[in-house]
């Protein structure tokens, strides 16, 4: 299972952009990557072809934290075909999510 993770900046954000699956296998990548980047942060999941709980976990705790720490957060392209979990566990309508980039930007400016 393969995991492809790559950053930019962007308007003081750094943009994650995902690809591929967010599960076991790739935790510990994905939660290393997370931990590296900028304190104003936006995830691009619409690559990500699965996800579980525990990558949930990765991505609910880096929001929580923004939350405290007063920084900007935001998921952006999640799509509910390989991101069920979010819609499971009730967090999809908690989190912060948006469908582009330029609306995320928007409404955390």
């Amino acid at each position: 299972m393969t995991l492809t993770l790559a950053s930019s900046s962007e308007d003081g954000f750094t943009v994650i952009k995902v690809d591929g699956v967010l599960d076991a296998t790739t935790r510990e990548q994905f939660a290393d990557y997370l931990a590296a980047a900028g304190s104003d942060v936006v995830l691009d999941l619409a690559g990500v072809t699965f996800m579980d709980s525990r990558a949930l976990g990765l991505i609910v705790h880096r929001w929580q934290t923004s939350v405290t720490e007063g920084s900007r957060f935001a998921l952006i392209g999640v799509q509910y075909t390989t991101s069920k979990v979010m819609w499971v566990t009730g967090l999809a309508t908690r989190l912060p999510l948006y469908d582009t980039l330029d609306e995320a930007k928007r409404a955390l400016a």
